[in-house]
């Protein structure tokens, strides 16, 4: 049985994902780490300086890395070498090890004017909103690493 040669269907708009990357991102190499983390240092940027290096220490999730307060950091007015986090999707406790650096970076950012009074360690920008949403987040590491940058 022969097919019939049908005429070829033209999209009127070219596809949202035309010329973007989505799905599942490669994990950063350590050139790259060591990259966002001096870009970030040379721009002053306490805040996306600690929330990267919390990121990479603790391995946590988005959800769980916005949600962390700052008594789950700090004890006693000093950063804590260890902290412990209870995951939201599995509700198992993660331990994980604050290195040097994360804890000085964390520290500036403690002593940051925005951060005066705050309960959370990434406070929102409104008070209704305590801490910066997932999206938030999500627009935050991608301003770290676009894939223009790197190639």
């Amino acid at each position: 049985m022969e097919t019939p040669n049908l005429p070829a269907i033209r999209a009127l708009r070219p596809a949202w994902n035309k010329g973007r990357i989505v799905g599942q991102k490669r994990p950063l190499k350590p050139k790259h780490v060591w990259a966002i983390r001096v870009r970030l240092e040379l721009a002053e940027n306490h805040r996306d300086l600690a929330l990267f290096n919390m990121a990479i220490d603790s391995k946590l999730r988005g959800c769980d890395l916005v949600k962390m307060k700052v008594v789950d950091v700090m004890a006693s007015g000093q950063i804590k070498e260890r902290a412990s986090m209870l995951q939201s999707k599995t509700q198992k406790p993660v331990r994980f090890e604050i290195s040097e650096g994360t804890r000085a970076s964390v520290e500036k950012w403690m002593n940051d004017e925005l951060m005066v009074g705050s309960e959370y360690l990434w406070p929102g920008r409104f008070h209704e909103r305590l801490h910066i949403s997932t999206r938030q987040y999500a627009r935050i590491v991608r301003d770290w690493y676009h894939p223009s940058v790197w190639k």
